[in-house]
């Protein structure tokens, strides 16, 4: 018979480590934030990319939710790019 286990998130599930979990589930909040901004501004994927300084391809990737293609820093400069703020917030894992 198979346990059942219960998580706090899918990224806990799936990764190996807490630091690699938490690592993923931060880029998958910013890369939310970027997907809904481009969608908010009704931008096609060539002028996103121009406004984030990256290329179209990178910003195709990013709507397909390629996460493993993105790290923490890239997605950052992504987001101030656009004037987009970032706040945080560290407390203890529960």
């Amino acid at each position: 018979m198979m346990s059942k286990q219960r998580y706090k998130n899918v990224w806990d599930a799936i990764e190996e480590t807490a630091a690699e979990a938490e690592s993923m589930r931060l880029r998958s909040v910013l890369m939310i934030a970027l997907r809904d901004y481009i969608e908010r501004e009704g931008l096609s994927q060539a002028e996103a990319a121009r406004r984030m300084g990256v290329s179209q391809p990178r910003i195709s990737d990013l709507m397909r939710g390629k996460i493993a293609l993105f790290g923490i820093d890239s997605l950052v400069n992504m987001l101030a790019a656009v004037g987009l703020h970032i706040e945080a917030k560290v407390y203890d894992a529960a």
